[in-house]
């Protein structure tokens, strides 16, 4: 066993890792426009997951466990009070924010957490107030390892069909695509696929 699995914390923050550089891979090679264009009715985009996930890493890792972020001022940070007026603050990149700058915010936010996981034992106890009254909403550092990894893997699922809808490209990672090779026929696979579909009718 390698040693960043060998123990619980850096077994869940080397997948949280794993699932944080892939929200960012996503991002690469393709336009500011194609990264910020809206998806699905509910306004999904690449940058928006990344942002997304960034202030979710700040409130959990930072405001949880009273570790403020240290430069409220950046654009890409959302204050808890913001969401009173905007409740997708954190989903919205604006204009002037390049997502170059996004990255470069996300890549800080690492760092924050990092420490935070770093210096914490795994049962420190802490209290996100958008929860309510913290005396009943008491967490430890390995509840919010989890479910930051939880959330982090769902979205970082979410970029990839975004990715593949927007050129094709797909893949687990820069090094490794968990998928078949590049002489594997995928339009015989979806033909197939769409045949089995087809072989049930339609919903009334």
């Amino acid at each position: 066993m390698t040693d960043e699995l060998a123990d619980p914390k850096s077994a869940l923050k080397h997948y949280l890792q794993r699932s944080r550089e892939a929200l960012v891979w996503k991002l690469d090679g393709v336009s500011e426009r194609d990264r910020r264009l809206p998806r699905t009715p509910t306004g999904l985009t690449l940058a928006g997951i990344v942002k997304h996930c960034a202030n979710v890493e700040i409130g959990y890792f930072g405001i949880t466990f009273d570790r403020p972020w240290p430069t409220p001022e950046d654009p890409c940070y959302v204050p808890l009070e913001a969401y009173d007026d905007d409740p997708q603050a954190d989903w919205c990149l604006p204009a002037e924010v390049s997502t170059g700058d996004l990255v470069g915010f996300y890549r800080r936010v690492w760092e924050f957490a990092d420490r935070t996981i770093d210096e914490l034992a795994l049962d420190a106890v802490g209290a996100p107030p958008w929860w309510g009254d913290p005396t009943d909403h008491q967490v430890t550092l390995h509840h919010m390892l989890v479910r930051v990894l939880d959330d982090t893997a769902r979205h970082a699922g979410q970029a990839d069909v975004v990715r593949e809808a927007i050129d094709g490209a797909a893949g687990l990672n820069p090094a490794f695509s968990n998928l078949p090779g590049d002489d594997f026929d995928w339009a015989g696979y979806r033909a197939r696929l769409t045949a089995i579909a087809d072989s049930f009718a339609p919903e009334p």
